[in-house]
């Protein structure tokens, strides 16, 4: 057995709960000044202050965190990281005005990165996921989201979720698999949308769900890709299929994506552009966590969610990068704590609870991490600077100086930058 003590920091942000925070409730960081914690082995077995807890640490290894915040390891519970290829280009089109469904029609888009994910080996896709992982940790990030998509066939699709389940067992970030098979309509589908689902819930849906790959399944449910109808029978099928489900809803164009989540009951729904005001009320009533992804709103240059709008009525609002090599290739942690702060009307104490509780229940892992309370998971960031305030006051910047993941020290910025410890 091996035990640590985090002692003196500043601000023991713990985010404490087991369940995703709603409304007001979002802004309720419970805070601990001169905080500790102890971990022993790869869990949380006290939490307190300081003065409370080294007396019982007796033999513990000490980490001094005077002078700085501590808080629970982000989760970044949408992106897309498993992917052949990139698309700088399209970028181009885009900051000429070209439309994201107009770049879909020249060819590009999701289905531009299709045939290079299909080449790829295994190994390759392991190897870049490996590095983009790393990246991620460095940001504080301990839980990833990571979906499928880029293959559009079952050999494909099965080699993405295979690539994610063994960098799960190699990599310190925690990875929660979707399958996305419906995220665009492959070439030889073309003007056969209906025959592509059927294609999907005869035979990579069962292969997928055999071979135990995937705990979701998404859906691009949108004008030209994935209609209502078409997402509702490839989503009940998943169900059928002992899947939970999430819905990319209502991003470009507004056709019920977000009601439809709610009728069926999605862990989630993720973008939410033009969600309507009934559909918000749905999620609310019917406890859908929204998913915001505010860097893709900015790289598209559209207009952001109603993130005042979903947290004021009621809703649970979760927030992710969406890193993918389309529409948003960041994952950039601090950016989005900028953009939600400047642009899209939430507090600080909301973001953070977006990055912790709230993107854990957008996992369903809220009662095994996203916050610093005895019992859970020992996935702990701690920050340079002395308040978790410096995230959106130094803006854009990547304050986490270490990263504690299952009790392990696995990042260490100070150390990465030849500073003397």
């Amino acid at each position: 057995m091996t035990k640590k003590i985090l002692a003196h920091a500043a601000q023991l942000v713990t985010c404490s709960g087991s369940k995703a925070k709603r409304g007001s409730d979002m802004n309720d960081l419970h805070i601990i000044e001169d905080g500790a914690v102890i971990i022993t082995d790869d869990m949380i077995s006290a939490v307190g202050t300081t003065e409370e807890l080294l007396p019982k640490a007796v033999g513990a290894e000490i980490i001094d965190c005077c002078g700085k915040a501590v808080l629970p390891g982000f989760v970044d519970s949408h992106t897309h990281f498993i992917f052949g290829g990139y698309r700088p280009l399209e970028f181009s089109w885009r900051l000429s005005g070209v439309s994201y469904m107009e770049i879909m029609k020249r060819g590009g888009g999701i289905n531009a990165t299709t045939i290079p994910t299909r080449t790829a080996s295994l190994e390759q896709l392991k190897i870049d996921g490996k590095k983009r992982l790393s990246s991620m940790l460095s940001y504080g990030v301990t839980t990833v989201e990571g979906k499928s998509g880029y293959g559009l066939d079952a050999d494909t699709e099965i080699k993405q979720l295979e690539a994610m389940r063994q960098l799960n067992q190699e990599h310190p970030i925690d990875i929660v698999t979707t399958f996305m098979g419906a995220h665009s309509v492959p070439s030889e589908f073309s003007g056969r949308t209906d025959d592509y689902v059927d294609y999907i819930i005869a035979e990579v849906l069962p292969a997928v769900a055999a071979g135990k790959l995937a705990e979701f399944c998404d859906v691009f449910c949108e004008a030209d890709v994935f209609d209502i109808e078409q997402s509702r029978r490839l989503l009940l099928a998943a169900k059928d299929h002992g899947m939970k489900i999430k819905l990319h809803a209502d991003e470009i164009i507004r056709i019920g994506g977000t009601e439809l989540a709610a009728e069926l009951g999605a862990v989630s729904a993720d973008h939410l552009l033009q969600a309507s005001d009934k559909g918000i009320g749905m999620m609310a009533e019917k406890g859908v966590i929204a998913t915001l992804l505010p860097a893709t709103a900015f790289s598209l240059k559209e207009p952001y969610a109603r993130a005042r709008k979903m947290i004021d009525s009621g809703c649970a609002v979760a927030m992710a990068t969406d890193f993918n090599p389309g529409s948003c290739f960041t994952n950039s942690v601090p950016l989005l704590f900028a953009l939600a702060t400047i642009y899209m009307g939430m507090t600080i104490e909301e973001a953070v609870t977006a990055m912790t509780i709230n993107g854990a229940a957008a996992l369903k892992r809220e009662e095994e991490i996203g916050s610093i309370d005895a019992g859970k998971k020992a996935d702990i960031i701690v920050l340079e600077f002395p308040s978790y305030q410096f995230l959106h006051y130094h803006f854009a910047v990547n304050i986490v100086e270490r990263v504690f993941k299952s009790g392990e020290l696995v990042y260490d910025k100070r150390k990465c930058h030849g500073e003397q410890l």
